[in-house]
């Protein structure tokens, strides 16, 4: 694999570069992030793969395999055991719409809880109870970068936290984040993440709808729900001239985006950034909603 150093705190320069693969994650350094880039394009070092792969495509988390979309065959996931050597391997057939719970089958060996390691931080969870985006690595050291550059120890809110995939990079990099969070068992995980990577100073954890858990204002909201376009007017009420919104979709909505802000009394300047193909046709994307 072909891949261009770029330092952690300079991510957020180039993750609009067109020579970014993004069908691959990058590979973290020390304070370096190997980012991989497009066939063609220039780099700066070869990783090389260990073991030839052409198979089913999957993630790890911890020492679990997991695979998304059409139940894999036996021999597909014969492939990846021979391959990747997981303690297990779990499909997930679909997430709830409101909880983000997994529905989930064990394919191969044990599967449970599992400590999870990303871009310097631990993750404590069970793939078979809570959701993990794999897809999103990028988008999580994007955030970080922006609560670092603000130096302005922001006030941030979480509106799905999860197990705390933005929480805790956000938090580390010094934002106060509230946190919120309205599956019981993703909170009880995000409570223990809070603690495993000595953030509890930084963060305030509560369980419930967001919507009725936003308090006072702040200067930066992440709505990480492909939903999330529905409880913008809730987030408009807890923000100000100047705050920041991250609102995830599938496919742009700037249109409501800017309807919602008017009807609130905002002007907003809307930046769309792509995260991660969703499906044929349709990115997952987010919108970056700056308030005037």
């Amino acid at each position: 694999m072909h891949v261009r150093a770029v330092p952690k705190e300079k991510i957020r320069t180039v993750l609009e570069e067109d020579w970014i693969d993004r069908n691959r994650s990058p590979y973290a350094e020390g304070d370096t992030l190997w980012v991989p880039v497009k066939a063609g394009a220039a780099f700066d070092r070869v990783i090389p793969d260990n073991h030839p792969y052409a198979g089913r495509g999957f993630f790890m988390i911890g020492e679990i395999a997991v695979i998304h979309g059409k139940k894999p065959a036996h021999a597909e996931v014969e492939a990846i055991v021979q391959f990747r050597h997981p303690q297990g391997v779990v499909w997930i057939e679909s997430l709830n719409e409101v909880t983000r719970t997994p529905a989930t089958e064990v394919l191969w060996g044990d599967v449970g809880e599992v400590r999870h390691q990303e871009n310097g931080y631990s993750y404590f969870l069970d793939p078979r109870k809570v959701m993990f985006s794999q897809g999103n690595r990028v988008e999580k050291l994007r955030m970080a970068a922006l609560v670092k550059e603000s130096g302005l120890h922001e006030r941030i809110a979480d509106m799905f936290a999860g197990i705390g995939y933005f929480t805790v990079p956000m938090s580390g990099s010094g934002g106060r984040v509230h946190a919120m969070e309205i599956n019981p068992v993703a909170f009880a995980y995000l409570q223990r993440n809070i603690i495993a990577n000595g953030l509890s100073g930084c963060v305030t954890a509560s369980l419930g709808d967001c919507r009725n858990l936003l308090s006072g204002t702040y200067n930066r909201i992440i709505m990480g729900h492909f939903d999330a376009i529905e409880m913008l007017p809730s987030a408009l009420q807890h923000a100000e001239a100047g705050s920041t919104i991250h609102l995830h979709s599938i496919g742009s909505v700037e249109d409501q985006i800017t309807e919602c802000c008017a009807g609130a009394g905002f002007s907003p300047t809307i930046m769309v950034h792509k995260v991660k193909k969703y499906r044929p046709h349709a990115w997952h994307v987010v919108q970056d909603v700056t308030l005037a």
